[in-house]
């Protein structure tokens, strides 16, 4: 049985669908997955990169890549467990509690809301490497400009994080609902402009990367769960794992390296990447 696919996506048989997320390929992506999805350079365009490259598109491949994107969301809260449980618990960090939820409800809400009305338009325009190549481009622009911004640095921990400001960086958030802009490099670059230090900024994207992540993969999980049988179970059950261990490094390895540096060398990294995206795919 054929699958109609959106325009600019390849349509494919269900059991072709099952050759393309063969274990190799599963594991590939993991690992560009769960590299990519918290560091600025955009997990989305990466995957829809490497998806061009292994000739694997369309729904079910989209899919499979909402899936093993669960599991890089599952490795942040292992690696701030204390965080999420303090969430569910007053205590007496002002991070926690019915507080805390409803700062990250505050950087959830625009780019929820902006989603939930433009998914349709944008996984129809926007989902390819061409605009995945320009949004490289124009986020690293960006993140050079910001990083040569004056700026009082105000905001250094979680506690210190106000109604305000995680409305603020909500706002940003917005800007990746762009596949290639990078939801990460929005925050980040919105906390940095905001007062928040870079650090800071990056490690409360990461948290408030989980509630907008887990709500948009429920979404899609539910509504293309179908186009899977048990024989993929298995397969994606790899791509989760690959994706969760190789987040964990990636988080862990990016907090250190904000110790040491700025988020120059990433957008230098997207200048070079966006052509090379636009001579492969044009």
């Amino acid at each position: 049985m054929t699958v109609t696919v959106p325009a600019g996506r390849t349509a494919f048989s269900h059991a072709a669908a099952i050759t393309m997320t063969s274990y190799p390929n599963a594991v590939i992506l993991g690992i560009v997955e769960g590299l990519t999805e918290f560091l600025p350079v955009s997990s989305t365009g990466h995957l829809i990169i490497a998806g061009h490259l292994l000739d694997f598109t369309g729904p079910k491949a989209e899919t499979f890549e909402i899936v093993i994107q669960l599991g890089a969301i599952l490795a942040v809260v292992a690696l701030y467990w204390p965080t999420f449980l303090g969430l569910l618990r007053p205590s007496q960090r002002r991070f926690s509690g019915l507080r805390g939820l409803l700062l990250l409800f505050l950087t959830s809400l625009p780019a929820a809301l902006l989603g939930l009305f433009a998914h349709s338009a944008i996984k129809e325009h926007l989902f390819s490497p061409v605009t995945v190549a320009f949004a490289l481009a124009v986020g690293a622009l960006a993140i050079l400009a910001v990083e040569k911004l004056p700026r009082t640095k105000t905001v250094f921990t979680l506690d210190q994080l106000s109604p305000g400001l995680a409305l603020g960086i909500g706002c940003f958030q917005c800007l990746s609902l762009w596949p290639g802009f990078s939801r990460s490099a929005a925050t980040i670059m919105g906390g940095m402009i905001l007062g928040a230090d870079r650090r800071m900024a990056a490690e409360y994207s990461f948290i408030a990367a989980v509630p907008i992540m887990f709500a948009a993969t429920g979404y899609d999980m539910l509504k293309s769960w179908s186009l899977f049988s048990p024989d993929d179970l298995l397969v994606l059950a790899v791509g989760f794992a690959v994706s969760f261990v190789s987040a964990w490094l990636a988080v862990k390895g990016f907090i250190s390296l904000l110790g040491r540096t700025t988020l120059r060398p990433f957008a230098w990294y997207r200048l070079a990447l966006a052509p090379l995206v636009l001579w492969m795919f044009w």
